[in-house]
């Protein structure tokens, strides 16, 4: 072997060594739910979800900590939305019945972003009527809107069409968040997810927590 091919051949096997450590250290994740989840949050998991101080169904006031307890599926919306709220809500309903079938516990939340209007009455007849286990939570309008920063989502109260003051629609996003009480934060659903998708993935980080 010349000199000129010993240096070419060093010089090839340095840079199969470099490229298979930058490979290792790129593909290599600490992340334990990697494998679990469907896409990334903008920013990191992290930003999403935190402390919140809202009143339960039964008129108590409740923190994160009191509710949650187990792996919890949240969601923002509120109980007189025409259409958007109910599917939603429902569809986590099943995902979590598909979850006890298969010995799994999730508590679904359905947090109000219409306090005006959802008492813990109304939200206790809304969320019995979709899931024995469905917490309701509202509070003040103060105490929602810190609830909803925590999670980054959007609501507006729109203007009644016919002067109606009682009547009004309010505008939000549709995500729904999976948080686990050691984790916080792990995931989200968009409304396009199905019930057995949704089941899937977040039995997926059941498994893995």
């Amino acid at each position: 072997m010349t000199r000129i091919t010993a240096i070419i051949a060093a010089v090839v096997v340095v840079a199969l060594t470099a490229g298979v450590y930058v490979f290792t250290m790129m593909g290599r994740s600490d992340d334990k739910f990697a494998q679990c989840r469907a896409g990334a949050v903008a920013g990191g998991s992290g930003q999403i979800g935190g402390p919140f101080t809202l009143v339960d169904e039964t008129g108590a006031t409740v923190t994160d900590a009191d509710v949650i307890t187990e792996p919890t599926l949240i969601y923002f919306g509120y109980t007189y939305c025409p259409d958007i709220c109910p599917y939603d809500a429902a569809r986590n309903a099943e995902a979590v019945t598909l979850l006890e079938d298969r010995g799994m516990s999730v508590k679904p939340v359905f947090i109000s972003i219409d306090p005006e209007r959802d008492t813990p009455e109304q939200l206790a007849d809304f969320t019995d009527y979709l899931h024995p286990r469905m917490l309701g939570l509202t509070g003040s309008p103060e105490q929602v809107a810190e609830a909803s920063k925590a999670y980054r989502t959007y609501y507006k109260k729109q203007p009644s069409s016919d002067g109606d003051d009682d009547y009004y629609l309010v505008d939000h996003s549709t995500f729904s968040y999976l948080t686990l009480p050691d984790e916080g934060f792990v995931d989200f659903f968009r409304r396009d997810v199905t019930a057995d998708q949704m089941a899937d993935r977040i039995a997926c980080f059941v498994d893995a927590s």
